[in-house]
């Protein structure tokens, strides 16, 4: 079973699984063979995504971009202070959240982590 996003304006706006027997070609996965699967199907633009983020950095889903330079999935930025972390293509905080074994959210005013109570 392989993984495919479709995207539009370079947002993700679903992800199919296909069947193994619709992209392997001599026993190997294709990605060409699987985008042309889901082209037929619904039309668009397709890219393959991997549960364990062996390629374009992290799973897509709905709501994240590609990023064609990067070759890479990105979630939407959860706070305008937040770092993407190149290598990882995962946003950060711009302030480490304790390590404490606490419950920390993050408040973008303070720019700092507040303890749950």
């Amino acid at each position: 079973m392989a993984h495919f996003a479709q995207i539009e304006n370079g947002i993700v706006t679903q992800v199919i699984s296909v069947a193994n027997e619709e992209l392997l070609e001599n026993g190997v996965e294709n990605e060409a063979k699987g985008v042309a699967f889901c082209v037929n199907l619904f039309g668009g633009e397709w890219k393959q995504t991997s549960w364990n983020a062996n390629f374009r950095k992290n799973y897509a889903g709905i709501g994240y971009t590609y990023d064609v330079q990067r070759d890479a999935f990105i979630s939407p930025q959860p706070y305008p202070s937040w770092l993407l972390i190149e290598e990882t293509c995962q946003w950060t905080a711009p302030v480490p959240m304790p390590s404490n074994n606490k419950l920390y959210s993050w408040d973008e005013d303070t720019q700092s982590w507040l303890e749950q109570m």
